[in-house]
């Protein structure tokens, strides 16, 4: 007993840590939407086919959703993260053309809602498994993670001065492997990547070049976020991030 006491206290400060890293992420993301005009909103994100008003009504309907993720773990009770991929994507449109003031509250009174849920629940529910969008099953531990690859890649999207450079280097140390375990090279060929700031190397399929660079621009290229530019060897075409 004393031993699972231990590990559930351990696994909540671990936890804390982490909404503590998505809340300072929100809160560099906060001030600089509320600086943006009503303009800045229509214009195209670094996502093809959305503006920055698209970007910013999913991060707002992405933490509802994880809060849905949350109650699931906590009730026990099956939450989809999403009723449906088709209202999923109708939300998001429907939310893009709404004035700044909408958005920045949608977006803070979201945020404020998904973490006030997580900062209350019961270490023993964090290990819950649930599922994400995709059908993936996963502890209930991964949804802080989930929610700050959001705020921290989609803050780039907005294309607002933030970008991959600003990460810090313990978030890049966790997204990057994860690129590498979810890219899936377009033409089959595959490929070593090299971070020449860390000493990260990961492989994806049966590599026949390697691609080196800083760990930040790496990660950035796999997601799809830069075109590898400053990367040094011979780029494949990647398939879409999962």
């Amino acid at each position: 007993m004393v031993g699972n006491v231990t590990s559930d206290a351990s696994q909540l400060a671990d936890t804390n840590a982490q909404l503590d890293t998505v809340a300072a992420a929100t809160a560099r993301l906060l001030p600089a939407v509320a600086a943006l005009t009503e303009a800045d909103l229509v214009e195209p994100s670094l996502l093809p086919g959305w503006t920055r008003g698209h970007v910013l009504a999913h991060l707002s309907r992405n933490a509802d959703s994880l809060v849905n993720l949350l109650l699931w773990a906590r009730t026990g009770i099956e939450t989809p993260q999403y009723a449906s991929q088709f209202l999923r994507e109708a939300d998001i449109e429907a939310g893009a053309p709404r004035p700044l003031r909408e958005q920045l509250e949608d977006l803070t009174a979201s945020h404020e809602r998904w973490l006030a849920l997580a900062r209350v629940m019961p270490a023993d529910r964090w290990p819950t498994l649930v599922r994400n969008r995709k059908g993936g099953e996963m502890p209930a531990t991964r949804v802080p993670w989930m929610r700050l690859v959001e705020v921290e890649i989609h803050h780039v999207d907005l294309d607002i001065g933030y970008a991959p450079a600003d990460w810090s280097p313990e978030f890049v140390a966790r997204l990057l492997p994860q690129c590498v375990t979810e890219t899936e090279p377009a033409d089959g060929t595959g490929f070593t990547v090299h971070a020449t700031d860390t000493g990260y190397t990961g492989t994806v399929g049966t590599p026949a070049t390697t691609i080196s660079g800083p760990a930040a621009d790496l990660a950035a290229w796999l997601i799809g976020r830069s075109p590898g530019t400053d990367l040094t060897g011979d780029l494949p075409t990647l398939g879409a991030w999962k």
